[in-house]
C-alpha cells in the first residue's frame, strides 16, 4: 500500500507530470539541460526528481559532474500505463535546449 501511495502522490504535481513527459520523450536528460528548459533553480528541479526516483520512475546516472534522468527500465505495468495515461494529457512542454557538456 505504501509504494501505491507513494506511486501516486508523486503524481499530484503539474510540474512533475510535465517533467515525466519531458524525460519519456526525450531519454536521458541532463538537469542543467532540464534546469534551462523549465525556467526553474535547480534545487527545486532535483526535489522534483528526487519524488519520481522515489515513486520508482526514474533512473539516475552520473557522468562526470552531471547528473542524466531516464525513465526506469524495466519499468513496471502499473508505472506504464501511467504514463501512457500522462502522454493523452494535453500540455505544454518547453523545448529541449541542450547545454551541458560531460
Amino acid at each position: 500500500m505504501e509504494t501505491f501511495l507513494q506511486t501516486i502522490g508523486a503524481l499530484n504535481d503539474e510540474t512533475r507530470l510535465k517533467l515525466l513527459r519531458f524525460i519519456d520523450i526525450h531519454g536521458a536528460v541532463c538537469v542543467c539541460d532540464i534546469e534551462s528548459a523549465f525556467d526553474m533553480i535547480q534545487s527545486r528541479i532535483s526535489r522534483h526528481l528526487k519524488i519520481l526516483k522515489e515513486a520508482g520512475f526514474l533512473r539516475v546516472e552520473r557522468k562526470g559532474r552531471w547528473a542524466y534522468y531516464s525513465i526506469r527500465s524495466p519499468l513496471d505495468a502499473f508505472r506504464q500505463d501511467i504514463l501512457k495515461e500522462i502522454s493523452y494529457l494535453e500540455m505544454e512542454l518547453p523545448e529541449l535546449k541542450r547545454g551541458c557538456s560531460v
